[in-house]
């Protein structure tokens, strides 16, 4: 069976998680394929953006309940490995150099929310539900609360992970776990038009700036301002800013695929 579905919609490639007879539970294969989908569409310049979906009615419904039932018989040195993998997953992609999306379809839990915060942008169906609920069964969510923590104020990453709630789209969009919420059975269509909308940007520009913003919180001031001297003049003297300028003045959208340095 084909873990990854993979479909190209114009220089977009969509990704759908595909066991939906588990409700597309996280397991090592599964994570495995994500990886080797995410490092093919890295190297395929044709690609400007990723999508993450679920094949059926879940986003992700956590981590696969045969993983967890094994848990019990494993030693430490097999829960490392299998959390290290988890969480190098995660770790490509946030540090994706391009813009990726999860269009999400029905619940996330656990792991499955754990992809959501990973992703630069994230829309929410209006009938699922998005949460952590590890402390329920005696698990711990370490992995996922790296991710968590950047991007919530602490109170709202203490309420998700202490009481293991689940939101809706409005609540998680108010708190900013999501993007946006889209109407039911909508989630794919509006993330597809806001991933085609963010990627007519320079891809050049794009990539610049997601190293920024993944840097730029952990400098000191001094630093911070360094960096971001470098990035800017990296950025007056690229191809991209040349073919920006120019379709500009000519009044034409950029050919971004005529600049060398995508």
């Amino acid at each position: 069976m084909t873990l990854i579905l993979e479909e190209r919609r114009g220089h977009l490639l969509v990704l759908r998680l595909n066991r939906p007879e588990v409700r597309n539970a996280m397991s090592g294969p599964l994570t495995a394929a994500l990886s080797e989908a995410l490092d093919r569409a890295e190297a395929d310049p044709a690609v400007h953006g990723v999508v993450i979906t679920g094949e059926g009615s879940a986003f992700c419904a956590g981590l696969d309940v045969d993983e967890l039932k094994a848990m019990a018989s494993r030693s430490h040195e097999q829960h490392l490995a299998d959390a290290t993998a988890f969480a190098d997953i995660l770790h490509k992609l946030y540090l994706f150099p391009k813009p990726t999306f999860a269009a999400v379809n029905g619940h996330a839990i656990g792991a499955g929310a754990g992809l959501i915060c990973a992703c630069d942008f994230a829309v929410q169906d209006a009938r699922a539900r998005v949460g952590f609920t590890e402390v329920k069964i005696g698990f711990v969510a370490a992995v996922v609360a790296v991710f968590l923590t950047r991007q919530l104020a602490e109170k709202h990453a203490r309420d998700l992970l202490l009481s293991g709630r689940l939101l809706g789209a409005e609540a998680a969009a108010q708190i900013g776990l999501i993007t946006q919420a889209a109407p039911e059975g909508e989630a794919l269509a509006h993330t597809l038009e806001l991933a085609e909308t963010v990627t007519a940007n320079a891809p050049m520009s794009l990539r610049v700036t997601k190293q920024m913003l993944t840097e730029a919180p952990h400098l000191d001031l001094t630093d911070g301002l360094r960096e971001a001297a470098r990035l800017n003049a990296l950025g007056r003297g690229s191809e991209s800013l040349k073919e920006g300028v120019t379709a500009f003045l000519e009044k034409r959208s950029p050919d971004w695929n005529s600049v060398a340095e995508r």
